[in-house]
């Protein structure tokens, strides 16, 4: 395991009171993002009928440095029992944006979902960046699996 300094900053007109982004246990690999609204939504918050999906503020913006991004991912529980998920799941924050960071959150299931301040919503996970560098080439060496696509690997 290694650590990665990450500098935090929240933005303005965020909620000061919400707590940053922590490990909830010693072995856990993502740490929870919670809702942030502006003052004109944290006494309503967001629905979310079924289908619906929203752009949920966090109130905070961050700086990585090189060569690492930050994955904005589900949480499981969201998923699992109401069937709240992130649309581009997983968001990739790359280590040159500044800006806030925010969740599209799409509601799967079947109820209607409310979004309130200070609700988590997702996880923030950071790993290394591996970057490729492309080699044109005329033929790619040959596989067993060759050019099999979406389903050729097994029976359905």
């Amino acid at each position: 395991m290694t650590d990665v300094s990450v500098k935090i900053m929240r933005v303005a007109g965020s909620d000061p009171d919400i707590a940053l982004p922590s490990y909830e246990t010693s072995g856990a690999v993502g740490m929870d993002l919670r809702v942030n609204f502006k003052d004109d939504l944290r006494g309503l918050g967001v629905t979310l009928a079924a289908g619906e999906r929203a752009l949920i503020p966090t109130g905070l913006a961050i700086a990585l440095p090189v060569g690492f991004e930050a994955q904005i991912r589900p949480r499981s529980g969201l998923a699992w029992k109401k069937g709240v998920s992130i649309i581009n799941s997983p968001g990739t924050i790359d280590w040159d944006y500044r800006g806030e960071i925010s969740v599209v959150l799409i509601n799967h299931g079947a109820e209607t979902f409310q979004i309130n301040h200070n609700d988590r919503i997702a996880q923030i996970v950071f790993t290394p960046v591996t970057r490729a560098a492309f080699s044109v080439v005329d033929t790619l060496d040959q596989t067993t699996r060759g050019a099999g696509g979406y389903g050729s690997t097994g029976k359905d």
